[in-house]
């Protein structure tokens, strides 16, 4: 093995549970509930045919102002974002894979300036042989494959060179049909999807450290 390959959002640093909990909020100040089945087919890619906003306007039976909800709604996941740390364990593990000379590189459906900004914060920018992200592009956001190849091509790895680290369905099913072996490690807010395509769940990284799991493999 030479490579380990993390998703970002929910994986490596846990943004799920405030993207949630930002529009649950704004949800409830209009006296509805935000449908969680519906948010789950949201996570780990883009451009998915749910539209959060365009349901709540469904339920109140009047037009609100995207602008300004928009920009409520980012300044809410902001600032419970930056409460958030790298998950239990991911230290680790990067501390592992340095020691054992694998490339890490982070896989993404997000952009470049929000995982930049994340691990700017945390003190994690540099390190990383490759960051991938669809930067807004649906073509390219994971459940497709795409982002994970092209991330295997510029590390010059193999399929069976590498392990990709998800928490999402959306994600597991990318990695899965790039041809790695796919871990999942849930957050609180995917701990209730059905994660089974995923070639080992664990219910956290310090469940499992890494040097055992590469004994495994």
């Amino acid at each position: 093995m030479r490579g380990l390959l993390f998703d970002f959002d929910g994986l490596l640093v846990d943004t799920e549970t405030p993207s949630r909990l930002a529009y649950e909020e704004l949800y409830l100040e209009h006296g509805h509930e935000l449908p969680l089945d519906k948010w789950a087919t949201l996570v780990g890619t883009i451009g998915a045919p749910f539209d959060p906003d365009e349901h709540l306007e469904e339920l109140v039976g009047r037009p609100l102002d995207r602008k300004r909800m928009s920009q409520r709604l980012r300044a809410r996941e902001h600032e419970l974002c930056d409460l958030e740390d790298l998950r239990p364990g991911i230290e680790d593990y990067l501390a592992e894979a340095e020691r054992r000379h694998l490339a890490t590189g982070i896989v993404s459906s997000s952009t470049r300036e929000w995982i930049s900004r994340h691990l700017k914060r945390l003190d994690r920018l540099d390190g990383w042989e490759v960051i991938m992200a669809a930067d807004g592009d649906p073509e390219r956001a994971k459940p497709r494959p795409t982002l994970y190849l092209d991330a295997l091509d510029a590390l010059d790895l193999g399929a069976d060179e590498a392990i990709a680290f998800e928490d999402s369905l959306n994600g597991v099913r990318a990695a899965k049909a790039a041809g790695l072996f796919c871990v999942a490690v849930p957050n609180p807010i995917t701990a209730t999807f059905a994660l089974e395509d995923a070639d080992l769940v664990l219910e956290s990284f310090e469940e499992l450290p890494l040097s055992e799991l590469l004994e495994q493999l």
